[in-house]
């Protein structure tokens, strides 16, 4: 997997998308990242580590080929302001439905 600039993600991740337009698919998965490249320390060794700031994990496949990046959390929020909510309807509704 190869960690990429902003810029350069994007220009990647434009021509993944252009190269699976006809065939194939791109999978994108978003994760919180704190900034950690080792594991997490067992419970005898404490270890206080707090990130400074909030960033994300942005990762993109074909399948054959593996891109990321890490950005702002609060910046994807702030251009992400198209996307529409996903209705949530509450359990108990569905289970009388379907009695």
């Amino acid at each position: 997997m190869v960690l990429l600039e902003n810029d350069s993600f994007l220009t990647e991740l434009t021509r993944l998308f252009q190269k699976c337009r006809t065939s194939g698919s791109v999978v994108i998965t978003l994760k919180k990242y704190d900034g950690r490249t080792k594991p997490v320390p067992r419970k005898g060794h404490t270890e206080s580590f707090e990130p400074a700031d909030n960033k994300c994990l942005l990762r993109a496949s074909d399948g054959k080929k593996k891109i990321s990046t890490v950005a702002y959390s609060n910046l994807l929020r702030a251009h992400m302001d198209g996307l529409k909510k996903k209705d949530k309807k509450s359990k108990s509704k569905k289970t009388k439905a379907t009695q």
